[in-house]
């Protein structure tokens, strides 16, 4: 199998390693500020074009600001993610709350931000109202049922706990332009981790034509459009990455097609995370036992605490053993854990290099849903979070966890 690069030499690590010791997801500064410009000019085309980066993905103040520096919002979708706005310096506009079951503190959060708040259920028109008032801007997720397929990962729309359907959708824009809303907006969100290039410009159509429907029966013209996030990463070094200057273009000609022909020019944005920063994250552990029964095991000295994905579900997550990236890859491991479950496994049967103890391993694309989703079963602590910063240098990004953090009670 091909060997994915990473933007560090085994030396470099090492050193790194010295001061800030193993496990630790280090995020690569340089490549994300690359990839979000790279995102923008594929659609400088587009009226008012935004990424609101899904905090959800990688919820770190510092890497949430570095891309508001390169002009990104933020979705959000709990109270922890909007306080992160606050940390950083963003509000109003630049944040997109998106959220569902929502609690009332939450809502009032957002209004005190004045974030834009897009709504979940023609329901929450009134439990918004009654709990922090209504907004001059407002959303609504669009869950487009059959006529769009889910994939895998987030499943079919019509069994999705999101959205409301076309019907809800006229109905409520009307109820928000009676209650005198001044501006409008729309968003669905279908996939998660798609490749296919075609599917988002199948989901922009669908909402396209959606707005032109709701301008002719409502009279509403949104002012914006969010076409969601959901844009995958090549996990596997055999896969290609989307292209997305090909997805801006296409986009581009269904835009003119369906709502430029109608004189309607809504802004396009998106609410991309994984797409952004997954593919730019390495969790950096270290070979500390080998054992021989049925099969071969290394045993690392991360777990599934530090990275839930393969355990939890199944996903392929690159491995290279620093300073063997050339080496014959004439072994068959499983990585493995220590915690009390047998899918604490961050590989299986995977032909790798021989390791040996002490043996420095990356696990690759860890910039998204990573360190995000880690957990304290078995009071295992959660590692650090480092930042590779331009000139090579480490920048401690959050802390290792502590057993005080842990055990952060009453007195026992």
């Amino acid at each position: 199998m091909a060997e994915k690069n990473v933007p560090f030499s085994k030396d470099q690590i090492e050193k790194i390693i010295e001061k800030f010791p193993t496990p630790f997801h280090i995020y690569d500064e340089k490549a994300i500020v690359a990839n979000a410009k790279r995102f923008k000019k594929a659609f400088e085309w587009a009226p008012g074009f935004k990424n609101y980066f899904a905090v959800k993905a990688l919820p770190n103040p510092s890497i949430v600001k570095l891309l508001a520096d390169e002009g990104f919002g933020a979705d959000c979708s709990s109270m922890a993610e909007l306080k992160i706005c606050d940390m950083v310096g963003l509000s109003g506009s630049d944040i997109m709350f998106t959220s569902n079951e929502t609690p009332e503190d939450e809502y009032q959060k957002a209004m005190d931000q004045k974030a834009i708040i897009n709504l979940d259920d023609i329901t929450h028109i009134d439990f918004l109202e009654k709990c922090a008032g209504l907004p001059e801007t407002i959303c609504f997720r669009y869950n487009p049922g059959a006529l769009k397929g889910g994939n895998e990962i987030i499943g079919k729309p019509e069994d999705a706990k999101y959205g409301l359907t076309r019907e809800q959708m006229i109905e409520a824009y009307g109820i928000m332009k009676q209650k005198g809303v001044k501006k409008f907006g729309m968003h669905t969100m279908v996939a998660s981790n798609e490749l296919n290039v075609d599917y988002f410009v199948e989901t922009a159509v669908i909402l396209f034509e959606m707005a032109a429907e709701i301008a002719e029966k409502t009279g509403v013209d949104l002012d914006f459009i969010n076409l969601g996030g959901g844009i995958g990463i090549p996990y596997n070094p055999e896969q290609n990455e989307v292209n997305l200057e090909e997805l801006g273009e296409k986009i581009k000609a269904k835009y003119e097609e369906i709502l430029g022909s109608k004189g309607l020019t809504p802004s396009i944005i998106f609410e991309c995370g994984r797409m952004v920063t997954g593919p730019y994250g390495y969790l950096v552990t270290r070979a500390i036992h080998t054992k021989s029964i049925y099969k071969e095991y290394i045993g690392v000295d991360a777990t599934m605490a530090n990275l839930m994905r393969p355990g939890m579900y199944g996903s392929y997550h690159h491995v290279t053993v620093l300073g063997k990236e050339n080496a014959a890859q004439e072994c068959t491991y499983d990585i493995v854990g220590s915690l009390c479950e047998n899918c604490d496994k961050f590989a299986i049967d995977r032909k790798l290099p021989a390791i040996d103890k002490g043996d420095i391993i990356v696990i690759h694309d860890t910039g998204a849903h990573g360190h995000a989703m880690g957990f304290n079963y078995n009071g295992k602590l959660r590692s650090a979070e480092l930042l590779l910063k331009t000139d090579g240098t480490a920048q401690m990004i959050r802390r290792a966890e502590t057993y005080d953090d842990l055990f952060a009670t009453l007195k026992f």
